[in-house]
């Protein structure tokens, strides 16, 4: 039986499965993440939309602070195989941890991915009991972190 965490040769496993995002995106969640990149601090919501046994619509607004949205309202489909996909990395360029970490939304347990680029490395924390998107993200001079669920 192939893993469902595994979806290509040479890729590492991602956190969940496309099955286990569907389940912890249903129509209505959000997201509120604070960016904050070359000491310019943005906010932006991601929600999920319309879902179905083969994806959902995405969206995704830029905020104030406090997720009232300031801009147009931008939205996608997108498969949950797609969602699932956006984690996986190439495995002999990653390495997988456990991490407890405190966020404004909490301490959560995390599976922390350091991937290793030619730009340098990313970093990815993926809290177990939020199955989707990292919960906070490090890439380049850019670091994101969700402050608010929905």
């Amino acid at each position: 039986m192939s893993d469902p965490h595994v979806l290509g040769p040479g890729l590492a496993p991602t956190p969940f499965t496309a099955a286990e995002i569907r389940a912890g995106c249903p129509d209505g969640r959000w997201v509120l993440s604070r960016t904050e990149r070359a000491g310019e601090v943005a906010f932006h919501r991601s929600g999920f939309e319309e879902g179905d046994a083969d994806g959902c619509t995405c969206t995704t607004v830029t905020t104030d602070a406090s997720g009232r949205p300031t801009g147009q309202v931008r939205r996608r489909r997108a498969t949950w195989r797609e969602l699932q996909g956006h984690a996986a990395f190439p495995a002999e360029a990653t390495s997988v941890a456990t991490e407890r970490i405190r966020l404004a939304v909490g301490e959560l347990e995390c599976l922390r991915y350091e991937v290793r680029g030619d730009a340098g490395t990313s970093t990815f924390w993926f809290a177990l009991a939020h199955p989707g998107m990292p919960v906070r993200y490090r890439t380049g001079d850019a670091e994101v972190e969700v402050v608010a669920l929905g």
